[in-house]
């Protein structure tokens, strides 16, 4: 059953990046990470509804029905065009799994373009890449023995370890331009902000956060040293969700804090939809009136803008992601 579930995956995988090999688009748009650009993978995988959002209430915007997506529409990604393999194993299709689909789809391009055109295709993509929160996620939501076996920074040297490999094996195979995202303040979210006593945001959630940003920065300019042509652009998506939960009418919106589709304090309460271990679940009348969707994840909108300022701007020392789109 398993084989025949990873084939199904991969098939569809292959499908899909073939019918790229053949457009007429000049720079194709790889991605890699987690729910925040899963677009509904995680629907062909044998797995947990905690992990899957092809029920009704996501997708009640855009889409009108659920695709998977955890969101009430569109992603980041849609827009624009965990780390560890232990993090919610057999769960997820996981980081180097990604990487092993994406050497498939190589290989695919090799054979139907020959390897000088599927060099210069892979050369000419760019590598968006959005992945860890996961990994710092999940050490409390399942009371992790990591959180006792590893510091802080041994951990998240973990994390960024693996990441780095990942890039490195892109970069090897002809990959020169990637796009990283950061980390938001995990512990901001609704669903550690209504453990808290007074509201306030989790501490410990949002250290390890702010530990990799700093670790997946200071990587990236080592990267841009050791590996030639290797180009970048890292998106301070922790300032910019911040900005947005605690001052949520500069950005039009009217509610930062609390979740639309969820229960309890905060509407904290993993349980958007009524298909998860908890069933009751409220939902907002206004979709777009608030910034985050569920627990955990923002609504089309937010999401909508954090993508055209990923578009946009240029953050220090690296490129915007249409600068990416257009160097050689």
């Amino acid at each position: 059953m398993e084989n025949k579930i990873e084939s199904s995956i991969i098939s569809s995988f292959l499908l899909l990046f073939s019918l790229l090999a053949t457009t007429s688009a000049k720079s194709p748009l790889f991605i890699f990470g987690d729910s925040v650009l899963d677009a509904g993978n995680n629907n062909y995988i044998n797995t947990s509804t905690s992990v899957q959002a092809n029920f009704w209430p996501y997708g009640i915007t855009s889409f009108r029905y659920p695709t998977g997506r955890m969101s009430d529409g569109r992603l980041i990604c849609d827009f624009i065009a965990g780390a560890l393999v232990l993090t919610n194993q057999g769960l997820v299709i996981d980081l180097h799994m990604q990487l092993e689909n994406f050497k498939k789809v190589k290989e695919l391009w090799i054979d139907k373009l020959g390897e000088v055109k599927a060099k210069k295709k892979l050369t000419s993509a760019v590598y968006l890449f959005n992945i860890g929160a996961n990994d710092y996620f999940s050490l409390f939501v399942f009371n992790s023995t990591f959180l006792t076996s590893y510091t802080k920074p041994e951990y998240v040297n973990m994390v960024i370890g693996n990441i780095t490999s990942v890039i490195t094996d892109i970069y090897k195979t002809g990959g020169r331009k990637f796009a990283f995202l950061n980390i938001p303040k995990i512990g901001c979210a609704p669903f550690f902000r209504m453990s808290t006593a007074n509201g306030e945001c989790e501490a410990e959630p949002t250290n390890y956060a702010m530990i990799h940003n700093r670790a997946l920065s200071q990587v990236l300019i080592k990267l841009k040293v050791q590996l030639p042509g290797f180009k970048y652009s890292l998106y301070d998506w922790d300032s910019s969700s911040q900005q947005r939960v605690d001052y949520p009418s500069k950005y039009g919106f009217k509610e930062g804090k609390t979740a639309c589709c969820g229960t309890g304090k905060f509407r904290g309460v993993f349980s958007c939809g009524g298909t998860r271990v908890v069933k009751e679940y409220e939902l907002c009348e206004n979709v777009n009136d608030y910034v985050f969707w569920d627990s955990t994840h923002l609504t089309e909108k937010a999401y909508r803008q954090i993508a055209d300022e990923m578009w946009n701007i240029s953050p220090y020392g690296s490129h915007s992601i249409k600068e990416l789109f257009h160097l050689p």
